[in-house]
């Protein structure tokens, strides 16, 4: 999950007793991809920063037409490097667009990991949303629009939108229906 200011905060109060980083990295690229040392004071930031790149591991922020993105503007992640996982099983469709050849590295292949970000000042990378239906819910990702789309098979349902919402400090899908 996301690494919020306030927790953030609280590692810093630790006054180096102990060390707290912010370790990002989706499961298809072994899980560690990016990292960042929370002993800084980011609270100038609207997002704690997921880091550099760890060791082994290549990150793009493309734009949509799959150009480098400059220092502080928008765009996809994409990753590469040693620990990039060979595509989904059984589901060739969805590994050809999301696995796709790394025209940075040829020969080599990337993830597109959906998450919209942007490089920092610094050489760290800020984490700012999805640029799809996906959201994560307790560690599970959830693509919206396929609950979305269960909906409208359902007799009697003509139109259908699902919503994460906050509820108690958690959230939880709400479908309105």
């Amino acid at each position: 999950e996301a690494v919020n200011h306030e927790l953030a905060r609280r590692c810093r109060a630790l006054g180096g007793r102990v060390s707290c980083e912010n370790i990002y990295g989706p499961t298809e690229i072994t899980i560690y991809a990016t990292r960042f040392h929370l002993g800084e004071d980011v609270s100038h930031l609207a997002n704690v920063p997921i880091g550099v790149p760890m060791r082994n591991t290549k990150v793009y922020v493309l734009s949509p037409q799959g150009q480098l993105q400059p220092i502080g503007v928008p765009g996809e992640l994409c990753i590469g490097g040693s620990g990039l996982a060979r595509g989904y099983l059984n589901h060739p469709e969805l590994t050809a667009q999301k696995f796709v050849d790394n025209p940075f590295a040829p020969g080599t292949r990337m993830y597109r990991t959906g998450d919209l970000v942007r490089w920092l000042p610094d050489g760290n990378i800020e984490f700012l949303g999805r640029i799809d239906q996906q959201v994560k819910i307790r560690g599970y990702r959830i693509e919206l629009g396929e609950i979305e789309s269960v909906l409208l098979k359902q007799a009697g349902v003509r139109e259908a939108v699902v919503v994460a919402r906050e509820q108690g400090g958690a959230k939880a899908l709400c479908a309105y229906v």
